[in-house]
């Protein structure tokens, strides 16, 4: 027995026997016990310095009777003598930390490691009615664990149950600990002999069992225990209460049910009755299901978190109440400091069992192991209210809520506000005045007076910026007590801490004053608002106007649109000048970004103007004469086809590696770039042409962003097409080393299928978003755009920004549709598919886009902070079309044309400005759409051929 080996333990040496002794020996064996109590508590310091303050088995072990010695030693400790410790420095110093932590707790009585640190201190200088004092008070506001609570009772002395506190200990803490209650039952058990010690030890083992009875790897222990209490009596009645306790336990899914029922068997003289072998069957049944959850548990480590909430969805699932509550205990065990878990336990609580004490108890044990949480203060509120529980008492509770230490500033505003709910529906507002009035609008002024200094002082902020508590006020007073009077002052007071700017606080005032108040007023808020507002100045405008139509009068219209024109066009014009700063910004944007870029450029053409010249002055020692580092800037396409190239085993033999300034070697090819083109050319000339025919392009659509890796792109994608209809032809584009390209063509019988096909933009594909266009010649239709929404101003139509990249357009749609009707909803994404935290709202009308503006703006989704604002997307920067370039006194410029690769290397013009002319129509394009044939040029718009002698004249023209 674990009690008796600690009371065994614990117990004090013996004392002499008694006799007659001289004065002399007394005195020498009270000297001899006090040295050797200064000698333990040297030791006890020594060891606790180096073992850490995991030690105080021996400590704290210690009974009544040794606390006094324990004082002796100390006395005798501080006597000059042979055996006198000098602990002075160490005890002074002890002595200023422990005056420093009282001090600590007295400001704030939830700091734990404050308590922690006391106790050790106390202890360590051993002030033991010290020590009990501060365990007593951390133990009213921090429940102890069940290993700590056992540690307790076990450290009580030789006898703990005995003492009248080790009752309150167990009973206040209501730990679902089967071995503290199964040291409890067998403590009862030795005071059978008292006048009802029988039904004593009954009442105790039967609380045992409905709190842990149910535990079914440790509960048998005491199912055993109950049954050998009750054998042990010799009596004819007790046989029946044996039986009645086999099938009881025989009911319940436990471990090691078999033996249990052999037990049974063998116990009892009649057959086992079919009912109970009935019940037995069922629950082996319950306990294979059980088996997975506690195998699992048992294999987990510490603290399980995840394996009791399964464990406890399984439980929900079958819905027994005494096996839910007996999980979440088990859970609480190991996770006390988990707030979530205590959340979901005392929601159960209050929505199904509905038991007061259990109800409240559960709370309250919830504030105490995690204090810093508001929702379980707000929740223990509520629950004290709804089981009808004293009002000083509900108030008590509520200052202990303010001294737990919350972690932020908008934790105090909630508590705050779930205290005033309380005592507003104290109040019976049929009164024109009463005591719960009165109390109500004390209670607010000190919640705004609390805000403003303890909260804002530690926090440096109210924690409640649009001045909630302020507006419920407001509106208590107008509406439940009649009293516009206060309300309109509590929202000057609103207005005046910086809401003035938001036009969803004017309309809410004017709300208030529409409702309760007078036209008069209305007016005036407006008016304010008109003038105030920064956010959304038009919304406000059109209340104004829209009250002005339906009520006002002519000379109010016209003072009303005097004022709305006024405004907007100063609002109008603030916001052009931003537009036109931040344009500025961009515009400079852009300019470094293009001068950066015509720098590379130069430096580009210049190299390859040196590479050029080279051959003409090196000669014949072309191939030992190269530049170092000319191959590394070569384009990694142009490498990828030379290295797939197979070079001839002659060829190989002239590479060299050139070194560097900086010691690099520089892979030199030994073909020079004109045989390199040679072999690209032969491999362009290998690959299968794509000719595109542009009379097709209405019965053709352009499909791009399709995956590189995609294999047989006309296979794949031909049934995706074909629900639109007859697909004449799907055309693939490959590039130069057969790598498919990431877009097609496709060729449909009718126009109507390829109108149909359209529809299909953005569809994924392989998990990227297939772009579906128009086949256009851009070469005839420059001006063609693909972008198919719009990119001017929107007023029904909102832009949101800052949403995770998680959301899903369902949820956002959910969110919309309670400020209007949701025409379209569109979630922006990249090439790949990804969401980029965009998304565009499309509303009915513009009242409704304006509502959800005001409502959605700074929501939390999902831990992000969203914006939303609408939809005026910036102007684009529109490039400058070549046409439009004129050489300085010169004609007009014409395009320039790129051959099939694009661009060149480089942009010097070779040929003079004056003999620049349109190219010839070129021929059919391999990839993409061509160009129409070549029509005759009338001969008027042919420059005539000049000679040698002509070109002669050009140069030496000044």
């Amino acid at each position: 027995m674990a009690t008796a080996a600690a009371s065994s333990a614990s117990e004090p040496e013996a004392e002499p026997k008694s006799g007659p002794k001289a004065d002399g020996e007394e005195d020498e064996v009270k000297a001899a016990r006090t040295r050797r109590k200064v000698l333990s508590r040297a030791v006890a310091a020594a060891t606790y310095k180096t073992m850490g303050p995991g030690w105080d088995q021996q400590e704290e072990g210690m009974s009544e009777s040794d606390g006094d010695e324990y004082a002796m030693a100390s006395s005798a400790e501080s006597s000059p003598g042979e055996y006198e410790w000098e602990y002075d420095e160490e005890e002074e110093k002890n002595q200023l930390e422990i005056e420093r932590l009282e001090e600590q707790l007295s400001i704030n009585v939830y700091d734990y490691n404050c308590h922690v640190d006391l106790i050790r201190l106390l202890r360590l200088e051993g002030e033991l009615t010290k020590v009990r004092m501060a365990r007593q008070k951390m133990s009213e506001i921090f429940p102890l664990t069940e290993g700590k609570l056992q540690q307790s009772v076990l450290k009580m002395g030789r006898d703990p149950w005995r003492k009248p506190g080790t009752y309150s200990l167990v009973e206040r803490r209501q730990l679902i600990s089967p071995n503290i209650w199964l040291e409890y039952g067998q403590y009862s058990v030795g005071g059978i002999g008292q006048k009802g010690g029988l039904e004593k030890v009954r009442s105790v083992f039967e609380r045992a069992l409905s709190s842990v009875g149910l535990h079914m790897t440790k509960g048998l222990a005491l199912w055993e225990a109950y049954r050998e209490f009750e054998s042990a009596i010799v009596e004819a009645a007790r046989l029946e209460k044996v039986h009645s306790l086999f099938r009881r336990q025989l009911a319940i899914p436990l471990y090691d049910m078999e033996a249990t029922f052999a037990e049974y068997e063998e116990w009892s003289e009649d057959p086992v009755p079919d009912s109970v072998i009935q019940n037995y069957n069922k629950a082996l049944q319950q306990l294979e299901k059980y088996k997975p959850y506690e195998e699992t548990l048992l294999q987990a480590e510490a603290p399980r978190l995840a394996e009791y909430q399964a464990y406890i969805d399984f439980e929900m699932k079958i819905g027994d109440p005494a096996r839910i509550q007996l999980i979440f205990e088990r859970a609480l065990v190991e996770n006390c400091l988990v707030p979530d878990l205590w959340i979901r336990y005392s929601q159960y609580l209050d929505r199904q069992l509905k038991v007061k004490d259990l109800v409240l108890s559960v709370h309250n044990r919830a504030v105490r192991n995690c204090p810093w949480t508001v929702a379980l203060w707000s929740r223990y509120l509520l629950a004290m209210e709804r089981h009808g529980v004293d009002h000083q008492v509900i108030s008590v509770t509520f200052e202990k809520a303010l001294n737990a230490g919350f972690i932020q500033a908008t934790d105090y505003v909630e508590i705050w506000q779930a205290y005033l709910d309380y005592l507003r529906r104290r109040v019976d507002f049929k009164q024109d005045s009463s005591k719960e009035l009165e109390e109500l609008r004390a209670a607010f002024a000190r919640a705004l007076e609390y805000l403003k200094q303890e909260v804002e002082e530690r926090f440096n902020e109210s924690g409640d910026p649009s001045c909630v508590i302020m507006q419920n006020w407001a509106r208590i007073e107008a509406r439940l007590c009649n009293n516009m009077q206060k309300a309109r002052e509590l929202w000057d007071s609103i207005m005046t801490r910086g809401n003035a700017k938001y036009a969803n606080m004017w309309l809410e005032y004017y709300n208030l004053e529409r409702a309760h108040g007078d036209t008069q007023h209305c007016r005036k808020a407006l008016h304010r608002a008109v003038q105030c507002t920064s956010d959304y100045p038009e919304h406000v405008c059109e209340v104004l106007l829209t009250m002005e139509r339906t009520e006002g009068s002519l000379e109010d219209w016209d003072i009303a649109v005097q004022k709305t024109e006024t405004r907007l066009a100063r609002v109008n014009e603030q916001r052009l000048k931003a537009a036109e700063k931040e344009a500025a910004l961009v515009q400079q944007e852009e300019e470094k970004a293009e001068q950066r870029k015509r720098a590379r450029a130069e430096k580009k053409a210049l190299k390859k103007k040196k590479k050029t010249r080279g051959p003409d002055k090196r000669g014949a020692d072309e191939d030992d004469e190269k530049e170092w580092g000319d191959d590394e800037e070569e384009q990694p396409s142009k490498r990828r086809r030379v290295e797939n190239s197979i070079p001839a085993p002659a060829e190989t033999q002239n590479v060299e590696s050139a070194a560097g300034p900086a010691g690099k070697c520089a892979v030199v090819d030994v073909e020079p770039p004109s045989k390199q083109k040679e072999k690209a050319a032969s491999l362009k000339r290998d690959m299968p042409k794509v000719l595109h025919d542009s009379s097709k392009d209405s019965i053709t659509v352009f499909v791009s962003n399709l995956p590189y890796s995609m294999q047989e792109p006309d296979v794949k994608l031909r049934p995706l097409f074909e629900a639109c209809g007859e697909v004449v032809q799907i055309r693939p584009i490959f590039s130069n080393r057969g790598d498919f390209r990431g877009y097609c063509y496709v060729e449909f019988k009718e126009e109507k299928s390829a109108l149909q096909a359209l529809e299909m933009d953005r569809k994924s594909v392989e998990g990227r978003p297939m772009f579906v266009s128009p086949c256009v010649d851009k070469s005839k239709n420059p001006d063609f755009k693909v972008f198919r929404y719009s990119t001017s101003l929107e007023k029904h139509k909102l832009f949101i920004s800052g949403l995770p990249f998680s959301c899903t357009k369902e949820e956002l749609e959910e969110i919309c549709k309670a400020h209007g009707n949701v025409k379209d909803l569109r979630l922006v994404t990249n090439r790949a598919g990804k969401p980029k935290g965009l998304a565009y709202v499309e509303y009915e009308n513009e009242s409704q886009a304006s509502q959800a503006v005001m409502k959605m703006d700074g929501m939390t989704i999902k831990e992000n902070v969203i914006k939303v604002a609408i939809s005026n997307p910036p102007q684009r920067k529109v490039p400058e079309k070549p046409e439009a370039r004129k050489a300085p006194g010169g004609p007009m410029l014409s395009p320039q044309t790129y051959g099939a690769r694009g661009k060149g290397r480089t942009q010097l013009a070779l040929l003079p400005r004056a003999l620049q002319r349109p190219s010839a129509a070129a021929p059919q394009a391999e990839n993409g759409p061509a160009p129409a044939p070549a029509v005759a040029t009338p001969p008027t718009t042919e420059a005539p051929k000049m000679s040698n002698a002509d070109f002669a004249k050009l140069f030496l023209r000044k």
